[in-house]
Parts: C-alpha cells; sequence; structure tokens
C-alpha cells in the first residue's frame, strides 16, 4: 500500500491518480472502505527524467553519470563517491528511488506533485480505473470494544480487527463463500496483528488467477479460505429511493466509467418517480476531470463548469454537455459534502452551488484546485506532476478552504456510525414547505 497522498485532479489523458487522503471516516457514516483489488491498465504516457541516466551508454556501473544541467553535476559526483567509496553493496534500483524523491520533496515542494516507486505506482493505479483484479471485498475496521471510536485504530490488534463489509456481487470473495461481517486474522498465514489495513489490503491484492489464503472467524468458527483472484469492474455509483419521492445517489469516485454509471443511476431514480435529488459526494476524493464535467453538466444545461489555466497564460474553458438529466430548475438537489470530498468533487460541488443549481449541505470540502499528469517512468515507477489549476464559474479558487457548504451539518462525538445526520438534514430541506433560494457561499 502506498503512503497517503492528496487526491488529484487529472486531465483527459493523463493516466490514473493518486489515492486518496486517508482520513478516518466522519461520525454519522459508515467508516471508509477498501475494495481488495490491483488495477490491470495500460500506461497512456512517459516521461523520461534525464538526470537517472548513468555513464557508460546508460548502464548502472560505477564511474559517474551524465548531467542535464550544470547544476546536477554535483548529483552526478555525489553518485559517483556512493559507487565507488560506500563500505557496502549498493542498489542502483533504491538510489534511484532516492533521488526522484528527492526531486519532488524537496526540490518542487509542491505536495501534489510526486514519485512513487514502481510498486507504489501499480498500487495507486487502482484507486480510479475501474477495473481490478483481486477478490472483490470491502473491508473496513472494527472496534469490538467500542464501535464509535475508531481514531484508536491506527493498527490492527484483537480489539481493532479487519471486517468485510460486503463481497462484490459475482465476485471471487462472493463466489468463495466470504460473508459480510468476517473478520480476518491472517493473509496467506501471516497474522493482520501490528499492521495497517492499508498493509493488509495491498497483500490482499495481486494479479488475476492466483490465489490468496484468508484466516477467516465466524462466529465461534475459524477456517481458511482460498479465493482465486480474478479481474473486477467496481460499482461506484449507489442509488435508492427514499421517502418523499427523494432521489438518493451516491458517486464513490471519478473514474473513466463512473460518468455513464452515473447517467444510468440517475435515469432510474428519475423513472422511477423522484421529483428532488440527494447527491453524496462524501470522502470522495476525485478523478478524471472530463468525468467531473460530464457529472456536473447532468445538473447543468449549458454555461460555464470551470476554467483551467496552464503556464504560458493558456486557459481552457470547460462548458457542461448536452444530454443532462436533471437540468430541469423545478427538480431540487442536495449535495452533500465533507472535508474528504476533494479534486473533481469539488468542481461538480462548487459549480453546482454558483450556478444556483443545488444547495451544499455538510463540512467544508477538502480545499484542492490544482490538476496533474500522470506518467510512467522507465524504471515502471510512476511521477504526478502539477500542470494547471482550475477555476470555479466565477473564477474562485477552492484552495485552500474549499467549498463551503450553506449548511452546516456537526455530527456530536459519540454519534452511532449508523445515523447519517447529513442525509436526515438532507432530506428535512427537501420535504420542508420553505422555498429554495440557495445562497452563494464559496470561499475564494
Amino acid at each position: 500500500m502506498t503512503e497517503p497522498t492528496p487526491p488529484d485532479v487529472h486531465v483527459p489523458a493523463a493516466p490514473l491518480p493518486t489515492e486518496p487522503p486517508q482520513r478516518p471516516a466522519p461520525a454519522g457514516r459508515s467508516p471508509v472502505t477498501w475494495v481488495v483489488s490491483l488495477v490491470l491498465a495500460a500506461m497512456l504516457g512517459t516521461l523520461l527524467f534525464v538526470a537517472g541516466y548513468l555513464a557508460a551508454g546508460g548502464s548502472a556501473e560505477a564511474g559517474g553519470c551524465t548531467a542535464p544541467a550544470p547544476a546536477f553535476a554535483a548529483l552526478c559526483e555525489a553518485y559517483d563517491k556512493l559507487k565507488t567509496q560506500y563500505v557496502d553493496k549498493l542498489d542502483d534500483s533504491q538510489l534511484v528511488d532516492g533521488a526522484i524523491k528527492g526531486l519532488f520533496e524537496y526540490g518542487v515542494k509542491d505536495p501534489f506533485s510526486g514519485y512513487m516507486t514502481p510498486e507504489q505506482y501499480q498500487q495507486a493505479l487502482g484507486s480510479l480505473s475501474g477495473k481490478f483484479s483481486g477478490i472483490g471485498a470491502e473491508m473496513s475496521v472494527k472496534n469490538t470494544d467500542n464501535p464509535t471510536d475508531l481514531a484508536s485504530c491506527v493498527k490492527l490488534s484483537d480489539t481493532c480487527v479487519l471486517v468485510v463489509v460486503a463481497p462484490l456481487a459475482d465476485s471471487p470473495a462472493e463466489k468463495a463463500g466470504l460473508q459480510a461481517g468476517d473478520i480476518i486474522s491472517a493473509v496467506d498465514g501471516v497474522s493482520v496483528n501490528g499492521a495497517t489495513m492499508q498493509d493488509e489490503v495491498g497483500k490482499v491484492r495481486g494479479e488475476a488467477g492466483t490465489v490468496v489464503t484468508l484466516t477467516i472467524h465466524r462466529g465461534t468458527r475459524t477456517f481458511d479460505l482460498k479465493i482465486t483472484r480474478a479481474e473486477i469492474t467496481e460499482k461506484e455509483v449507489t442509488t435508492r429511493m427514499l421517502d418523499g419521492k427523494i432521489g438518493y445517489i451516491a458517486l464513490h469516485a471519478f473514474s473513466p466509467s463512473s460518468a455513464d454509471q452515473f447517467h444510468e443511476g440517475l435515469k432510474q431514480l428519475l423513472d422511477d418517480g423522484a421529483t428532488s435529488i440527494v447527491f453524496d459526494l462524501r470522502d470522495n476524493p476525485g478523478g478524471y476531470i472530463d468525468a467531473a464535467n460530464r457529472i456536473a453538466s447532468e445538473f447543468i444545461g449549458s454555461g460555464l463548469i470551470f476554467t483551467q489555466e496552464s503556464s504560458g497564460g493558456e486557459v481552457r474553458t470547460w462548458d457542461a454537455v448536452s444530454g443532462g438529466l436533471a437540468t430541469d430548475p423545478k427538480l431540487r438537489v442536495m449535495v452533500l459534502v465533507n472535508n474528504g470530498s476533494a479534486s473533481a468533487s469539488e468542481i461538480v460541488s462548487a459549480a453546482l452551488l454558483e450556478r444556483h443549481r443545488a444547495t451544499i449541505i455538510g463540512q467544508h470540502t477538502y480545499g484542492k484546485n490544482t490538476v496533474q499528469v500522470w506518467s510512467e517512468l522507465q524504471n515502471k515507477g510512476g511521477v504526478r506532476v502539477t500542470v494547471s489549476r482550475w477555476f470555479t464559474p466565477d473564477h474562485n479558487s477552492v484552495a485552500p478552504n474549499g467549498v463551503q457548504p450553506q449548511i452546516a451539518v456537526v455530527v456530536p462525538d459519540g454519534t452511532p456510525p449508523e445515523k447519517d445526520l447529513y442525509l436526515e438534514r438532507a432530506v428535512a430541506e427537501l420535504t420542508a414547505p420553505a422555498a429554495f433560494v440557495p445562497a452563494l457561499l464559496l470561499a475564494a
């Protein structure tokens, strides 16, 4: 599992984004779940970092390296001294990883640009691809002593257990008999205690066709369950009808397939008679920038959604695309957001706010208005590079304060996870007789 990194918004031609910031689930919602899977995807771009080239025709032998600019001569000199003088044998791959990581951490000083090792890059690709290779199960951490106290469950233990939230429909996990509520105590014979949930998710992930063995506690039984991993298409949209003909639709990511899934889910709600919509963007870390534009266009029939500004003064405007299903202003819309709603989620919520198309309910969003391009390096690692910034229809920036809710929701400590105060407030607003007059409260 990679270390937590901030969320990204991406241009359409870019590969996939970073993993979302790992925050504890807010009270009033179920804990953040992880799909145990790993994407199998072709790379869409390559970026060559010249400073990593070594001498002797690009070989990794000692004897100096070729500096791309005079300022890099010291880097080459340091590399040469390590290779010729260090007491122990050095691994060139590790030296390269450290050098590239240092460029971003100490040279760029941009939290949204960065380097990932080959292993980290391949794992991170699964975040928003929509297609994965894994067992197909959502997992979370459960505090068996105090279910409301997840903050203390940084690492797994006999009390903070790794629990199956649910196997995905028709997945290898479901076919093998994995059930919601199963507690996983070991992966391939190694106890999960002392590790993080992210660590164990990384161990369960793997190539299609390979087998992972999970040790399961179910009631009074303990047994091993072998599951053969397979390629899975994740469902990123969930819908249901609420009382009062209110349609609820939650979007969990902005992947290449999310806009189509969202369109179909919204259509089903309207066909079922929904006269208002609750659009849930909580803990959605963002993703593809064109998916954000298409999803916002479901509610905004025409005009500007956002602008994208790059170096050299280049400006691109993103206008609504035709075919939106919920553009009728008589259809009331409530958007739920929290501190985990980031990037593409902020593009959508800010557009719906400033175009007077929805009321924003919850807590302020993450606060990120930059766009990254992802590229694969020769060593199969990857870099994410900030290439532009985006702005709302009124040319506001959501950085650093995020989109501010028009209706703030405070969840008291100790609120049971199953009690959703955000959703309750949205339903109350939609069923109240008061007129719908959204205010404009976006942080500048």
